[in-house]
Order: C-alpha cells, then structure tokens, then sequence
C-alpha cells in the first residue's frame, strides 16, 4: 500500500461546525457572561472563531453590541470587555470551518441592519443550495460581507420580514428555501427565536434558570450555567420567546418521523458525552458502541483502552461486555486546541505526539485493544497504533466505535471526499495493513439505530443513501478538490 497518498492532507479527526447559543433574561439582567460560559461548555463544537452579540430590549431599538474574534472563546473576550456588553437579549456562536475560509469576518454571530430593525443569527449545520441562494441574493443587489451560507439565511429572513408579520414568520418562509443542516438561534429586536431543519441533523434545545430563556445546541451547556432542561427543539421546528407569552411553537416545517435524519456522528463524536439530545444520552450510546464491539468482533487481550476522549466510553463498554480491564494508555495535553501551530510535513509525527503520549508501564509487554471513533485518512491511527508497538504492546487490536466512512457529509460534518477515504475502494484486511494493528474491526451498520435508541439518523457517510439529495459541487470550503 502507498502511505505517502493518504499522507498528502493531515487527519485531524473529524470537526463539527458550529455551536449556538441564545439567552433572554425577562427580569432585563446582562446576559453577556451567561453566554460567554455558555459557549465554554459548546468549545468542543469549534474552535477557530466565536462572538457574542447582545442588545438592551428596553433601550434604543436597533443598538446591538457584537465582538467576535478569531481562537478559542477565553483568547478573544475579556472580562471587562464582557461587562461593557450591556443587554438582556443575546447569542452567541463558536465556529469550526466546513464550508467557508476560516477568517474573523466569517466568525459569527451575524448582524444585520435593515429597515425592520436589527437582526442577529447564528447558525451550526450546512446547506446544500447555498450557492444557487447567493447567486439568487446577488442578481438582486445583495452585497456579501462573507463567504459563509448562514450569510444566505439571514438575508432571507430580513427579506421575508418584509412581507411577513413577524420575525418567527420571517424565519419560517426562509426556512422553505434553505436546504440543508441548520440549527439556528435568531435575535430580534424584542424575541429570541430557535429553528431546527425537518430532519433534525443538528441539535436544538430549550432551558430555564429563574426568570431566563435559552435556546442552544448541548444540555450541557445548560447545566454549565446552572440552568434546567425544558425540552428539545423538535426538527421542523419554530419556537418563538417572548416575556409576553413564554415559548410560542410552530411545527409547519415538520416532517413524518421516519423522515427525520439526526446526524448519528452527534452520539459517536461531536456531543460532549455529558449530554443529551432527543432525550438519549451520549454516554450511554458510546457505552452501547463498545458494548456491540465486544459482542460482534471480540479478541482475545489483556487491556481494552480508549483513544481519547471519544473513544473513552466505547472503550469502557467494551471492557464491562468482555471482561477484559478497562485502563488508560494515552496521557492526552489538554492545553492543546485545533489551532495550534502544525509541524511541517517533514515532521507530521510530532503533530499526534504533541498531543498524546503512550503510558509505557501500562502497555509494555500486553495485548491491547484500542477503541477509537473513526478512521478518516488513516494517518492518525497509523501513529498511535505505531507508537503503542514502540512503548512495546505485544499486539494491537483496533476496534472503531462506527461503520467505515465510504462517502462526504454535505450536512456539517468535515468528512472529506472519497478518494481520500482510507475505506474507499479498500477492504478492511486492506486498512489493518496500512494502519499496523494486528486486527480491525468496525462496528456495524444495522447497529447504529440500536445504539440511539431506535430514533431516525442519517447514515449518508456510510451508505451513500442521503436523507435528500447532495449538491451537485463540493461546497465546502476546507476539501475542494
């Protein structure tokens, strides 16, 4: 097998887009520090770019407050910065690149004045006709400050707000021309708004503390703050917050259940294993993965260990069904992000070095069995598999807690194109030799529904089969061709 072509573009692992988050505190507190928290517990979500965007409901219509930035979401706000961003409505974005260069002018939320007043958006997800949208937008004289698709929804809204009675009805009517993966928070001037696509691909939810209102994407960013969980936001969804009637629901964007599409990488990968989404726990479908590993492609061992932090849960579901102790190999630096500064191709070893080192004492002389999340390009596992033979494991068995990636994500979800897919075209005796384990084994198809408790998912990236049709040109902006 020829390593230096997967060698040509880094596995970084898989990346998700975006997370959101909104909050409307009726007793008229500053809500900016909430929200800077907030985003805190959604950092897994992206970590290229996050803002925050607030306005005063009681004071001049139409001021908002925005500081956006480019890192992680301690680098760009500052305490006093934060305690000038007077408001008791507000939302705020961290932001991981899939479609769109990853530059401070394309770091949300976005804010746009218009002659209804002002609006603030922030979206995670990706939608497959935003090109045609922006070239619809710019026959008619829109002018584009960015090159990110959530640009193409807030236009739209502003333009149906003008034939609608209001915001929520806006984003409804746009809402009919967007296609695609889309969690939305919007800020109207006096109304915090959360919008979920029919097929639910992204996570949506609603919570409480005292006399506020929060739309984000994670549970756990609820509970960060100390607030209580309402419910999800259903897919199809429009709810509408307001101190004058509480949570207003419109569901005339909804489709029939089976029709429905969550993204299945939420449970494997992106969500923080402390939360829930559609009202099954993260931890124990990462739990079940491993458990169904064990049962389906078992192997003789002497320690089953995780490839943090994803593969963590899967790997202590794997130890409970086999029996087989469940330890720790990998001392992961928790101080290093996405962004730090990448070696050069010459030295790409040190890239997954600088962030893992293999626990020798616990790994010399043993059989291992490693549980990780995916393969993407195969590189990553290749040097962990090769650096557990160098602390000197006797035998390496690699386990993946999901089905071999054969196709892109169009829907949020920086799965590149095929050709560079270790599984494309490769079978997986194939695989097992270009990544030096002993032996491979994914986790199968059928029991992705059982793993999420039986509700409707997205399985695109193994099958082919999309919940709607792709674009007709790759979009995204960091796996053009």
């Amino acid at each position: 097998m020829d390593k230096e072509k997967l060698y040509k573009q880094e596995d970084t692992g898989l990346s998700e887009e975006c997370g959101v988050f909104g909050i409307y505190d009726f007793d008229h507190k500053n809500v900016a520090s909430t929200i800077y928290y907030g985003l805190f517990a959604l950092q897994h979500r992206g970590q290229e770019s996050c803002g925050i965007a607030v306005t005063d409901v009681g004071g001049p219509q139409g001021k908002v407050t925005s500081v956006k930035g480019m890192g992680l979401v301690n680098e760009v706000f500052e305490e006093d910065q934060l305690e000038t961003m007077q408001g008791d409505l507000g939302v705020g974005h961290v932001r991981y690149s899939t479609a769109g260069s990853s530059t401070r002018e394309n770091a949300q939320p976005l804010v746009l004045n218009y002659v209804k007043g002002t609006l603030a958006l922030a979206h995670n997800g990706n939608l497959i006709n935003a090109n045609e949208l922006r070239e619809e937008l710019a026959y008619t004289g829109a002018i584009f400050q960015t090159t990110i698709d959530s640009e193409v929804i807030a236009y739209h809204i502003a333009r149906e707000r003008l034939k609608t009675p209001s915001a929520e009805k806006a984003v409804e009517a746009a809402m009919k021309k967007i296609k695609g993966a889309y969690s939305l928070v919007v800020m109207s001037p006096r109304k915090l708004i959360g919008a979920r696509d029919p097929y639910g691909f992204r996570p949506l939810c609603i919570g409480k503390r005292d006399n506020a209102y929060i739309i984000t994407s994670e549970t756990c960013a609820l509970e960060t703050i100390g607030a209580e969980f309402i419910r999800d936001v259903l897919p199809g969804e429009v709810v509408t917050i307001t101190p004058e009637k509480g949570i207003e629901s419109s569901l005339s964007m909804a489709l029939p259940r089976e029709k429905e599409a969550r993204c299945v990488f939420e449970y494997i990968y992106f969500a923080r294993p402390d939360s829930k989404i559609d009202g099954v726990s993260v931890y124990n479908s990462r739990l079940k993965a491993g458990r169904f590993l064990a049962e389906d492609c078992p192997v003789e061992a002497d320690l089953v260990v995780g490839v943090p932090e994803s593969g963590n849960a899967a790997a202590m579901g794997y130890a409970i069904a086999s029996g087989i102790p469940y330890g720790t190999a990998f001392v992961k630096n928790g101080y290093v992000g996405r962004t730090f500064i990448k070696p050069k191709q010459s030295a790409r070893e040190s890239s997954v070095r600088v962030k893992l080192n293999v626990l020798e004492s616990a790994v010399k002389g043993k059989r291992i069995i490693m549980i990780d999340d995916s393969i993407v390009r195969g590189t990553t596992s290749d040097q962990i598999v090769s650096m557990l033979k160098h602390a000197g494991a006797k035998e390496v068995h690699v386990r993946i807690s999901s089905p071999p990636f054969l196709w892109p994500c169009y829907f949020g979800t920086d799965i590149p194109v095929r050709e560079q897919l270790i599984a494309y075209n490769r079978s997986v005796e194939e695989i097992r030799q270009i990544i030096g384990a002993d032996s491979l084994a994914y986790l199968s198809i059928d029991r992705l529904s059982e793993m999420v408790e039986g509700l409707p998912i997205c399985k695109g990236c193994f099958t082919g089969q999309y919940p709607l049709e792709p674009p007709k040109e790759d979009i995204r902006g960091n796996y053009e061709k």
